[in-house]
């Protein structure tokens, strides 16, 4: 049996630290590798020992192969766990390390290689008698065999990547007018993502369930399923709620999508962590859809619902011990609830954000777990998928955990980098996916008004709270007698602030009611009149009264900048008081500025190019996601100040464009 003693973990944040903590409790040793970017990152602090294996770039650092396997080799690292993502799924990266004479944390190689494939494995699972959503999965690829083949299927239909995962190269077809044009461009997204353009078609199966199987194999041949997730409500083909058990799940419809998930794992084998997909349809009808060979994002609620530690047991099954429970000893107690903090902006279409965390404050509750790898100070870079954090719950049932799941997202403090919380704590709330009825379709059909979809200005209280605390930092740097404790009299003139965000100017006067050291304030926003007392702050909390309330603020500032979190988000403002009069106006709709840090793939124009509004000018990467930068007038091109390949930063100018008149 294969032993081993020191485990390097081959990816980073969250998952990295995941595995590190569940490994150290075993008593083994951990590595941590990093790229260039990540030398601070807190699974590099969390490991014994840590190795630099390139720079930022995931094609430079976590995706080669080489570097990893020099690092195992160097600490003396005798296995390797992948996480998920990055090389997780690389049958080529498996089989290096079994060359190497390290142990892989996972499955076989020919596991890897033929379930890493949605053709070859739809082939296998129908030869398994596995129940498989009808359509084309052959070999023949040209446009003429697959337009025959969607006319045989029939409307609406998918046309999926075979590699790959993520919603890249997925189409949903409703009519035959649209095939040609969307075969196309699905192959070259896949082809783009994944380096293969192969397509499989299958026979749209209209507002499923998604409903995973969390399998486990040993190298005995046992195989055990420990129950299901439901991942069903989802962005752009993309998990942003999970949940165990299913809602909608019964004893029998449990067995038979188990048994039907070992089926498919036995017919490769299977040994480790795996996930069988599926669609569940209205009529209780399952369809397998892929099988994921590694430990999923979503792992944790498994792990609450049963008690067993999924990380444990992949290093169990790779020393060659048999699985630690029978099927008939697993059992599944309550209720929980997963969803992913990410740094991106519900607000401007999911804008995925970067910059520095000033804040990381989550509140840990009674059964809330948060797995993250983030420390304050760090940056968030542009070259990682935007998730920070996981946050779970668990409670004796559905709505207990929805409950807390919701109390402990609003309360995750992240200051500096704008997060997704208000997003995800309206979804949880929402009527229709408290009652469990949430399909595939939820998003689309209830939530497209929801109002962290769209920018909103900030609040007369929300801005009558800034201007108290630049009130009070101002107010303490001018004191001259130390028994005013920082404050001015109350007979004095009222204080003015002007605040701005982002292009938006907002003006607060503040009376001060009572002097002393708990100031009483009155703010004047436009109409509003809003009643303040400041209490307490420390540079972190502000404890205020407002409108006779008694409330804590989280908030950071630092410079003209502040920062403060709560039911609103996290809301940044710019203290522009005392900018001169007649500054420099904001870049009009004629100037394209970089959204993010990031790489730039592609620019389309030159100096002199006459552009229309809404011309594709440049395309900008970041965080593995491709964004169109596009005109915001019609005129002409005065200025290119980026090239193919160049890292430009956060508002940094790309296009100058000399509008023309209308």
């Amino acid at each position: 049996m294969p032993a081993f003693n020191k485990i390097l973990i081959a990816n980073r944040g969250e998952i990295a630290c995941r595995v590190m903590r569940t490994a150290k409790e075993l008593g083994y040793r951990t590595v941590a590798v990093y790229s260039e970017a990540d030398a601070g990152a807190r699974h590099v602090q969390l490991a014994d020992e840590a190795v630099c294996i390139g720079p930022a770039q995931v094609n430079q650092s976590y995706l080669v192969i080489d570097n990893i396997i020099a690092a195992a080799q160097k600490t003396g690292a005798d296995a390797v766990h992948p996480g998920y993502g990055f090389l997780s799924e690389n049958a080529d990266f498996a089989r290096a390390c079994e060359a190497a004479g390290i142990v892989f944390i996972g499955p076989t190689v020919e596991a890897i290689h033929l379930m890493g494939s949605k053709r070859l494995s739809k082939i296998a699972m129908l030869a398994a008698k596995v129940p498989c959503i009808p359509g084309y999965e052959g070999a023949e690829q040209d446009d003429e065999t697959l337009i025959r083949e969607a006319a045989r299927i029939g409307y609406p239909l998918m046309i999926k990547a075979s590699a790959g995962g993520g919603g890249r190269g997925m189409r949903l077809v409703h009519e035959a007018s649209e095939l040609t044009t969307q075969i196309r461009t699905a192959r070259s997204e896949a082809q783009n993502a994944f380096g293969s353009g192969e397509l499989i078609l299958e026979r749209a199966v209209i507002k499923p369930r998604h409903v995973e199987i969390q399998v486990f194999g040993d190298q005995h041949g046992n195989i055990v399923y420990l129950g299901e997730r439901d991942c069903s409500v989802q962005r752009r083909h993309q998990k942003v709620v999970e949940e165990a058990p299913c809602p909608v799940m019964t004893p029998e419809l449990r067995k038979a999508m188990g048994e039907a998930a070992v089926k498919a794992a036995a017919s490769v084998n299977y040994v480790g962590a795996g996930t069988v997909e599926f669609l569940l349809d209205q009529s209780g009808e399952f369809f397998f859809l892929e099988m994921n060979t590694r430990l999923q994002v979503e792992h944790p609620v498994t792990e609450l619902i049963t008690g067993q530690d999924l990380v444990a047991w992949q290093i169990r099954a790779a020393e060659g011990k048999p699985l630690p429970l029978k099927q008939d000893e697993i059992q599944l107690c309550g209720h929980a609830m997963e969803v992913r903090l990410y740094a991106e902006d519900s607000a401007k279409n999911f804008l995925p954000q970067t910059g520095q965390v000033l804040r990381w404050e989550p509140e840990l509750l009674d059964g809330v777990r948060i797995d993250h790898g983030l420390v304050e100070g760090q940056e968030v870079t542009p070259f990682y998928d935007p998730m920070l954090a996981k946050v779970i719950a668990y409670g004796a049932t559905r709505d207990e955990a929805r409950r807390k799941l919701v109390r402990a997202v609003e309360e995750c403090v992240l200051l500096g980098v704008n997060g997704n919380q208000r997003f995800l704590a309206n979804l949880l709330k929402h009527p229709e996916f408290a009652a469990g009825n949430a399909t595939t379709a939820f998003i689309g059909e209830h939530f497209n008004d929801d109002p962290s979809l769209t920018p909103q200005l900030p609040g007369a209280s929300e801005l009558a709270v800034a201007a108290a605390l630049l009130y009070q930092e101002s107010a303490n740097s001018r004191a001259h007698q130390r028994e005013l404790a920082g404050w001015r009299s109350a007979g004095s003139a009222p204080w003015s602030f002007t605040l701005k965000q982002g292009e938006q100017k907002f003006t607060v006067e503040l009376d001060v009611v009572a002097a002393g050291s708990q100031p009483k304030l009155q703010a004047c926003v436009g109409e509003s009149k809003i009643d303040l007392q400041l209490l307490a702050s420390d540079g972190r909390w502000l404890t205020l009264q407002l409108d006779g309330i008694r409330r804590r603020v989280a908030y950071q500032h630092d410079g003209e900048k502040l920062w403060l979190y709560g039911p609103f988000g996290n809301l940044e403002l710019t203290d522009v008081t005392h900018e001169p009069a007649g500054g420099q106006n904001a870049a009009s709709s004629g100037t394209v500025k970089a959204p993010m840090d990031g790489a730039i793939v592609d620019v389309l124009v030159s100096e002199g190019t006459p552009v229309t509004k809404g011309q594709l000018l440049v395309v900008l990467e970041a965080m593995k996601m491709e964004h169109p930068l596009k005109a915001g007038v019609d005129g002409i091109v005065r200025r290119v100040q980026a090239s193919k390949g160049d890292q430009v930063k956060n508002r940094q100018v790309l296009v100058e464009i000399e509008a023309t008149e209308a």
